[in-house]
């Protein structure tokens, strides 16, 4: 028998009290601070009504050790448990447990157990809101305090180990794609050898983007209605981090491609762009569709795979691509060398695209078995 079952056994074998969160603890909101008074450099971070600090500020009004629950917003409901002093903001509920004999560290267990319960239950179709009614009549199991305490024990235990787990896995998929970076930037760089430039002992001539790629504007392709459904079948695309925004149902005006006839989507302000070889429309006019010319004698794909190693980060709001972008040199070795970098590349993509996508889903099934494990340990059957 471990150790919590035997306090179990001990202290409430028949069963644990449960109250209403209002009749153990103040529920608060917090003062709300504007934008400009917040800044990167304040000494505490600002919680408000998000899953992650609004900012920081140089003052505190909340102790650390405290729970807080989003009260605003899509995450409306979201539990967390500031370890450090901090600001809460008017969109932030602060609970503070009033009785000594109740763990405010097994609460927010119980709390963060039932978040996602605690999310559905927020009101409003424009922006979201929780009621404060819902979390005052709110019902936490009582059981003794040993009993709390050894409930918190192990579950800071776990979630100790678990941010270790994730920490680990996040630094290996770090490492593989610096790994990757590095070694495509050895295949694909060119070094001055006698005068001549020379990339894997192949002679090459360097072309600017623009002399081996053509751009066309998105105006044609771009979506009328920005409301998506995962059902629908056509991909809306930006050339920024997001990539898929969503998916239309809209049958006109839709940009045709394939594996066989693929296009870089650019992003003609910040320069980020990506590989596309399916069929698509686009959410704005703020970027470039990018195919090879007919009579430049590249692989596309090897010009894709140059553009990835170019270090470029604009400094002023404007369009880059006819300004800047594609006046960028790259090295153009013969075909057969082109292809053969390109074949290799692909390889190493998938690779770390395969751990892209492996790692994380070993990160979240980590998450589900220690939620799983939290449940078991929180289950109590009332008096």
């Amino acid at each position: 028998m471990s150790k919590i079952d035997e306090l179990i056994a001990k202290y409430c074998p028949n069963g644990v009290e449960f109250k209403k969160l209002g009749e153990i603890a103040s529920i608060d909101t917090g003062i709300q601070l504007n934008k400009t008074s917040m800044s990167e450099f304040g000494k505490f971070p600002v919680i408000n009504g998000g899953i992650s600090q609004s900012g920081y500020y140089n003052s505190f009004n909340t102790e650390a050790n405290t729970i807080t629950i989003s009260q605003g917003g899509a995450s409306a409901g979201y539990v967390n448990f500031m370890k450090t002093k901090f600001w809460a903001g008017a969109h932030c509920f602060v609970i503070k447990i009033t009785s000594e004999f109740i763990s405010n560290k097994f609460v927010y267990y119980v709390l963060k157990n039932n978040q996602e319960k605690i999310m559905n239950a927020k009101l409003g179709a424009g922006i979201p809101g929780l009621n404060k009614k819902e979390l005052t009549t709110f019902q936490i199991p009582i059981p003794p305090l040993p009993v709390q305490q050894e409930i918190v024990n192990i579950l800071d235990k776990f979630t100790e180990l678990e941010e270790e787990l994730e920490k680990e896995l996040e630094e290996e998929l770090k490492a593989r794609r610096k790994q990757y970076e590095y070694y495509r930037n050895q295949l694909l760089s060119a070094t001055e050898v006698n005068g001549k430039w020379l990339m894997n002992g192949v002679e090459v001539e360097w072309k600017t983007l623009g002399e081996v790629l053509d751009y066309e504007q998105p105006n044609k392709y771009i979506v009328k209605s920005t409301i998506y459904n995962d059902n629908h079948k056509t991909p809306v695309l930006t050339a920024g981090k997001s990539f898929i925004l969503g998916y239309t149902n809209e049958t006109e005006g839709i940009y045709k491609t394939s594996k066989d006839n693929p296009v870089i989507i650019f992003d003609d302000f910040t320069t980020s762009f990506h590989w596309v070889d399916f069929d698509f429309k686009v959410k704005s006019s703020a970027m470039k569709i990018l195919h090879p010319k007919k009579d430049a004698k590249v692989i596309f794909k090897f010009v894709y795979y140059e553009m990835r190693c170019i270090l470029y980060s604009p400094q002023d709001h404007a369009r880059q691509w006819i300004s800047q972008y594609s006046k960028f040199k790259i090295p153009i070795p013969p075909i057969s060398e082109q292809e053969r970098i390109v074949e290799i590349l692909d390889k190493f993509d998938s690779l770390v695209n395969d751990i892209s996508i492996g790692l994380p889903a070993e990160i979240e099934a980590r998450r589900k078995q220690y939620e799983y494990y939290r449940s078991k340990l929180l289950s109590f059957k009332p008096k």
